[in-house]
């Protein structure tokens, strides 16, 4: 029983992260044997933020080892987040909130989106980036969104 409550208190406490739908994919190199290396495009919504979705396009490694889940995705990858509805905030922002995280590697790798706010310019800024245990990345990409009011619909 103390198991079970300690578990849940971790899940509970961890981070509400947001979580990816596939919109679509392209085959990059075909594989005889596993499924093909592409590129896949994503959408997940911010989960603090209503009204701002985020695109994100990454490479995922096909063959066998990718067809396993084994295979090291690469660090690649793309984001353009936009307003698509009114802005609300759930609850306050930190800046390096993380919003997205996603592994691409058997063990030591992962894909993550991190949000701040450039309150200055009333605007949202997402960096993706891969990190890795030991050595990350330096690639990484990011997006910013402006915080302005969304129209309304007249009756």
């Amino acid at each position: 029983m103390r198991l079970m409550k300690g578990l849940l208190g971790l899940v509970l406490a961890m981070p509400l992260l947001a979580s990816a739908e596939e919109i679509g994919q392209v085959s990059t190199v075909f594989k005889f044997v596993g499924p093909n290396d592409r590129i896949v495009v994503e959408a997940f919504d911010d989960p603090k933020v209503d009204g701002v979705t985020c695109y994100l396009s990454r490479a995922k490694t096909g063959g066998v080892k990718g067809g396993l889940g084994l295979a090291e995705d690469r660090a690649e990858a793309s984001i353009a987040c936009r307003q698509v509805g009114p802005i609300r905030f759930k609850g306050e922002l930190k800046d390096g909130d993380e919003v997205f995280k996603e592994r691409t590697s058997l063990v030591f790798k992962t894909m993550q989106v991190v949000r701040f706010l450039d309150k200055k310019r009333n605007t949202l800024v997402y960096l993706v980036y891969s990190d890795r245990l030991i050595e990350g990345s330096p690639q990484n990409a990011v997006t910013a969104i402006p915080i302005l009011p969304w129209p309304t619909e007249r009756d």
